[in-house]
């Protein structure tokens, strides 16, 4: 997952600036590792700040259940960042973002220090969360921009950021989108706003994304463009039909299925590029 979403900014990034010749060593294991490493540590610890929750309502999971014990998890991730930010200071050209996603994090798991506001409001806590994936979009942009000497801030950059900014956001929502049926004490975003207004943000959402997508693949491959809309509007399909039938899946299945065909897609067109040129 790591090597994939840095694969996929780092190369997008490149080939829309006219770079077809890479240098590709130690510093790209990094940013990748850093990739994985951060999504690594941000799971953990949502797992100690959903300690009590998960108790009442997910006893399952192996936290709650005892099958792991929190020191066990303080321990590896301790050991987790330090690792991370010493080879970032030893290797990578942009150690300043690394230490801004890092300080970032640690914010989000404290709560930005207002976990009584936060943590009981659905809406306030994706606000101050969900940023954290552009960051790490802006960490493997800026690692790129400075190694190839690109300019930092431009169109491709900023859809960049966003290009996996979007389907985290909406997975995000959608995961918490349920039939009236479905809906327990857990909060979700149906539960506080019904389903067909959530489905809505997140069919919105989803048209919004792939367009970054498109303008960014536009001058890579024209038949991954009509790849890309055929896989929108198959998803806006689900979509419509969930909404008159709620009961008839979990939204959040149909949003996996469609993000692993677009990233897929993504990286495809990639290869294709490096391969056979523009198409």
């Amino acid at each position: 997952m790591g090597a994939l979403v840095f694969s996929e900014i780092y190369f997008v990034v490149l080939l829309n600036h006219g770079v077809t010749k890479f240098d590709i060593g130690i510093q790209e294991v990094v940013c990748a590792f850093t990739v994985f490493s951060f999504l690594c540590w941000l799971r953990i610890a949502d797992d100690f700040k959903d300690y009590e929750l998960d108790c009442r309502l997910f006893a399952s999971r192996p936290l709650p259940s005892g099958r792991v014990h929190k020191k066990d998890l303080a321990v590896f991730v301790s050991i987790l960042i330090a690792f991370t930010l010493i080879i970032n200071l030893l290797f990578m050209n942009n150690f300043i973002f690394c230490i801004f996603l890092y300080t970032y994090g640690s914010l989000m798991a404290v709560w930005f220090f207002q976990k009584h506001k936060i943590q009981s409001s659905l809406p306030k806590a994706l606000v101050t969360h969900n940023p954290v994936q552009m960051i790490m979009n802006i960490y493997i942009i800026s690692f790129t921009v400075i190694k190839y000497g690109i300019t930092a801030i431009d169109l491709t950059n900023i859809l960049a950021a966003f290009t996996l900014y979007f389907p985290a956001l909406i997975w995000e929502v959608s995961r918490k989108i349920r039939a009236p049926k479905d809906e327990t004490e857990y909060v979700t975003y149906s539960k506080l706003f019904g389903y067909k207004k959530a489905t809505n943000f997140v069919f919105v959402l989803t048209w919004v994304d792939i367009i970054t997508n498109l303008i960014l693949v536009w001058n890579l491959n024209k038949i991954a463009v009509l790849l890309l809309l055929v896989n929108v509007l198959w998803m806006s399909v689900k979509f419509i039909e969930f909404k008159k039938d709620p009961t008839k899946y979990k939204i959040v299945d149909k949003v996996e299925r469609y993000t692993y065909i677009q990233e897929s897609l993504m990286i495809l067109t990639i290869i294709a590029f490096l391969i056979f040129g523009k198409i």
